[in-house]
């Protein structure tokens, strides 16, 4: 695809990068000397749309800081979801890139004209949303976070 996808898409520059890692307390271990602190979050099980089906996950979570740039580190628990489809795949590392928008169903549509397709999505509330993308032939995901309450 030789389109500029931030340009088309209209995209801020990207805000988090997403990894995913089979144990949080090792990574938080290796990692807390290079970002600094992080502050872990278990939100329990939650319910999304991935692959076209409704799903209950379970995942661990730690968000630090390198600037202005969010890491995110990502522990599956249990269900279905991109992040044990990725540990499965034998992978562990550099999952996704997060971009703010304001409009999630209008952006995912956007992408979708692009050859991107949602995999994995929900809406938590009025104004407060988030899918990931992927397309053919590449492995990194994109994330569209529509967060109006900041």
């Amino acid at each position: 695809m030789s389109d500029d996808v931030r340009q088309v898409l209209a995209l801020p520059p990207c805000d988090q990068v997403g990894f995913v890692v089979r144990d949080l307390e090792a990574a938080l271990a290796l990692y807390e000397p290079l970002f600094g602190p992080f502050s872990v979050m278990d939100p329990g099980p939650m319910s999304y749309r991935y692959r076209g089906r409704q799903e209950e996950c379970e995942i661990r979570l730690a968000f630090g800081r390198s600037g202005v740039l969010e890491v995110e580190f990502i522990q599956w628990v249990s269900g279905g979801c991109p992040h044990k489809e990725f540990l499965d795949a034998g992978n562990e590392g550099m999952h996704h890139l997060r971009f703010p928008v304001a409009d999630l169903e209008q952006k995912v549509a956007e992408a979708e004209r692009m050859g991107y397709e949602s995999i994995w999505d929900t809406r938590f509330g009025e104004g407060l949303a988030v899918a990931y993308l992927e397309r053919p032939g590449d492995p990194l995901i994109i994330e569209f976070f529509e967060n109006l309450h900041d």
